[in-house]
């Protein structure tokens, strides 16, 4: 994805599905899921989550969950989150395989996809 960050990241627990779904607070898509992390007053923020609710609706089990991100600081800070928008992807096993900050393209979203499933 184009971004500031596009390398792969792991979540320090080696991607236990559980626990990072219970973090999230949402069930992850069978196949990816796209973490968005948002603030109330972003307007990429919500272009950003149109964008990834189409990809997610358009690819059978990958689904799209948006977190507030100054709501939820401490997950921000372990996840090493430094602006929003914030996207990563996870695999079917939750753990994060790409991440990038800015606004995405959908066909960049999709290309970072393929890295998950």
């Amino acid at each position: 994805m184009r971004g500031s960050d596009d390398t792969g990241r792991s979540d320090g627990d080696g991607g236990a599905r559980s626990g990072l779904a219970a973090e999230l607070g949402a069930e992850l898509g069978e196949r990816a899921t796209l973490v968005q992390f948002s603030s109330a007053f972003c307007a990429p923020c919500r272009a950003t989550r149109r964008v990834l609710g189409e990809v997610a609706a358009m690819l059978p089990g990958v689904s799209h969950v948006e977190i507030d991100a100054e709501a939820r600081l401490e997950l921000v800070r372990r996840l090493g989150v430094e602006r929003t928008p914030t996207v990563l992807v996870l695999d079917a096993g939750g753990r994060i395989v790409r991440g990038a900050a800015g606004q995405p393209r959908k066909a960049d979203v999709i290309a970072a996809l393929g890295a998950a499933l």
